[in-house]
This record gives structure tokens, C-alpha cells and sequence, in this order.
């Protein structure tokens, strides 16, 4: 049987690396008596003194500088270890971001195959914008995320998905409803909600670039962050809105939804992203992704 254990190992190195026995069980938060216990064992266990005492000085004899960096090197074998066995261990959990720049009913299909295709999996499901969820991808809070397109995104790995083109959402009883399709001209002289920069810069100033290609400069409207809300509104004629295609499937009294002109010019692009430390099901939540978020 081994004479010593890491246990002892460790309070040796604390107590070696800040020749104080109060610093060194400060740092191991204990008292200064059972650090001195634990010394005096791991001297007795191996028959040879490991430190020079007195009332002013602590300091490492010839077999005690012998010691630490091998006890250093075992620690660190030990640490390296832990994290190479950790890492053969598949995880049982996937924590999933989804943008709420679509509709978020659309993401159902998503999630259901995710289901069916990891029966063995618990899957978290976290809604945020985009930029707040490659925030959390940063931070570590969530493993992937299918965020929307342009994005700052950190130089985190991307995969491009499908996209949404934009369409219109105007009061059922607005004469603009009566045609099948529109385009930014029509409606340049209508209030139009738009979401504020704050909330998806990237995204903002993209579609402000083809607004100002267009000529397009409308009296805008903060758009309600609370997408039931923004159709409310639109229903009652405070204004129009440019929504994704998914919105499409908020069926409300009162709002109809019309194919923009320009709406692939302004199609909000999906992306799948995640962090540098890859999930194992990455490759098929990918290829999900692709399959069911296609337009």
C-alpha cells in the first residue's frame, strides 16, 4: 500500500509553495493544528524531515525540494487524468438556444424530432434573442443555438440553415390588404413597427442598408417585444409590420399577412452555433436543423 495519498500531497505543495503554515491553511481552509497533523503523517509515512522550523522561518529541507515538483507532476497526472476520463463520458444533457426573431411555434417540429431522434437525451430549451444567446454560448450556459442571420457571433463556429423571407402584417380592413403582394414602396408613407437596434444590431443595421437602397424611409414605430401584442396593434391600424414568413401561422381576427417584393432581400437567415467545446450531438442537431428549418 502506497505510504502516501493525494490528500497529503496537496496540503504538502499549498504549505511547501507558501512556506507559511498559516497562508497554507488559510488557502485549504482549515485550522493550523490539523495541517501540522497532516505534515508530521507524511514525513513520519515517508522517513524523512520535509520542513525547517522555527519561530521566525519555515523552510524546505534537501528532501522536501526534492519533493515538490514531483508532487506537482502527480497532481497535475491526477488533474490531467480526470479531465481525459471526463471527456470519454457522453453527456445525458443538450441545452438548446432558440432565437425569438421567428415565430416560436415553428421550432416545434425541430424539437420534436430532437426528441424522437435522442430518446436518451434531456434537452433544455432556453429562448432569448440572438445576440443574448451567443452570450450564452460564451459563457457556457448553453451548448447550441439556432440564432438569426447577421449576428456578431464571436468567431464561434456557424452552420447556415434556411431563411425566412419578410412579409407584410396589415389591418385586414386596410386597403393595401386588398393585394397579393406589396413592396416597400407601397407602404413608405404608412407607420411601420420596426424592433429597436438595441435588441439585434447586426440584424437592424442589414435592413436599414436595403431600406436606404430602396429609398424606403417610413415613419417608424417601436415594435412591442411581445410578438401577440405587435399583431394587436397591427390589427387595430396603429401600423404595419415586417415579420419573418413563420408569423405567418399567428392567426389573429383582424391582421393579414402579404408576400413582400423585397422579402428575400430581407430574409432573416438561420444559423446553427456553438461553442468551442463541441457537443457530441452537434452533427446531428445539425442536420435537423437543416431538415425542418428549411424555408
Amino acid at each position: 500500500m502506497s505510504k502516501i495519498n493525494t490528500h497529503l500531497l496537496h496540503m504538502f505543495v499549498v504549505t511547501a509553495q507558501t512556506l507559511n503554515f498559516r497562508l497554507a491553511a488559510e488557502q485549504l481552509h482549515i485550522t493550523q493544528p490539523p495541517l501540522s497533523r497532516a505534515i508530521q503523517n507524511l514525513e513520519q509515512r515517508l522517513g524523512v524531515k520535509l520542513f525547517l522550523r522555527d519561530t521566525q522561518n519555515v523552510q524546505l529541507t534537501t528532501a522536501g525540494k526534492l519533493l515538490l515538483p514531483r508532487a506537482l507532476a502527480i497532481l497535475a497526472m491526477l488533474d490531467e487524468t480526470e479531465t481525459f476520463m471526463a471527456s470519454l463520458v457522453e453527456p445525458s444533457h443538450l441545452r438548446l438556444g432558440l432565437t425569438t426573431s421567428v415565430e416560436a411555434g415553428s421550432f416545434n417540429v425541430l424539437t420534436q424530432a430532437v426528441a424522437t431522434a435522442m430518446p436518451d437525451m434531456s434537452v433544455e430549451i432556453t429562448y432569448d434573442n440572438s445576440p443574448k444567446l451567443v452570450a450564452a454560448i460564451k459563457a457556457g450556459r448553453v451548448d447550441a443555438a439556432v440564432i438569426a442571420m447577421p449576428t456578431r457571433t464571436l468567431d464561434f463556429p456557424v452552420q447556415s440553415l434556411g431563411q425566412q423571407a419578410m412579409m407584410v402584417a396589415l389591418a385586414s380592413k386596410h386597403p393595401l390588404a386588398s393585394r397579393r403582394q406589396l413592396s416597400l414602396a407601397d407602404i413608405a408613407s404608412e407607420p411601420v413597427y420596426h424592433f429597436e437596434r438595441a435588441r439585434q444590431p447586426a440584424f437592424f443595421d442589414y435592413c436599414h442598408e436595403i431600406f436606404r437602397q430602396h429609398h424606403f424611409a417610413p415613419r417608424f414605430l417601436l415594435e412591442p417585444n411581445d410578438h401577440h401584442v405587435l399583431l394587436s396593434d397591427v390589427a387595430s391600424g396603429k401600423g404595419i409590420a415586417l415579420l419573418p414568413a413563420s408569423f405567418k401561422a399567428l392567426r389573429l381576427h383582424g391582421v393579414s399577412y402579404r408576400k413582400l417584393k423585397e422579402g428575400d432581400e430581407l430574409a432573416l437567415k438561420l444559423a446553427l452555433i456553438t461553442g468551442t467545446s463541441v457537443h457530441p450531438q452537434t452533427d446531428l442537431l445539425f442536420d435537423l436543423a437543416s431538415k425542418y428549418l428549411q424555408a
